[in-house]
Order: structure tokens, then C-alpha cells, then sequence
């Protein structure tokens, strides 16, 4: 699914709005995503899953054509951790509420 699908998905689902101001809270939610792990804050959607940063240390790395070492910086990269519902929806089983919880 790309971000046209998505900007076209919540266009079918509110068609008393245009595809502009879809694709205005499209943008405007990745936008504020972006923002906040920038600055280091998690994000958790329920159901959904949680990105956060995770900080990648200083270290030596090798070219793989020529097997040289390379130094590699330090550098933070965002993660993101499934959430058990959509875990067991993707894997075909079905999800209960109730188990909200168990293993998250």
C-alpha cells in the first residue's frame, strides 16, 4: 500500500471530504510522526504497534568488495514493533480483546 492508496482509502470512507484535505491529514499525521521521533518521543497505536528510536553505537565496519575496515558512526534509526492484533490478524488467527495484554 503506498500513500496515494491511503490518501484514496480515507477518501472513500469520508467522501463528504475532498481528495485534497485527504491527502492534507495524510501529511499531516506522517508529518507529526516524523516530529516526533526527531525528537526522541514513542509513538503506540493500539492494535497497531509502537515506533520508537534506537540508538546504534560507534562501530568498525568492512567494506564487503574489498573486506577494508570502515568506521561507522554513531546514528539513531527508527524501530517498529508490532502489536499483538495486528500480529494475529496478519498471521490469519483470530484476536480476542480479552488478551490484550498477555505478551505485548
Amino acid at each position: 500500500m503506498t500513500k496515494r492508496d491511503l490518501i484514496d482509502e480515507v477518501n472513500k470512507r469520508f467522501p463528504h471530504l475532498s481528495r485534497r484535505d485527504s491527502e492534507v491529514i495524510i501529511n499531516a499525521i506522517f508529518d507529526s510522526m516524523v516530529e516526533a521521533l526527531a525528537q526522541g518521543d514513542r509513538i503506540e497505536i493500539r492494535g497497531f504497534g509502537s515506533f520508537v528510536v534506537k540508538h546504534r553505537r560507534a562501530r568498525q565496519g568492512r567494506n564487503p568488495k574489498s573486506g577494508a575496515l570502515v568506521s561507522v558512526a554513531a546514528k539513531r534509526v527508527p524501530f517498529f514493533k508490532v502489536g499483538k492484533e495486528l500480529r494475529l490478524r496478519v498471521d490469519g488467527k483470530p484476536f480476542d480483546p480479552s488478551e490484550i495484554g498477555d505478551d505485548e
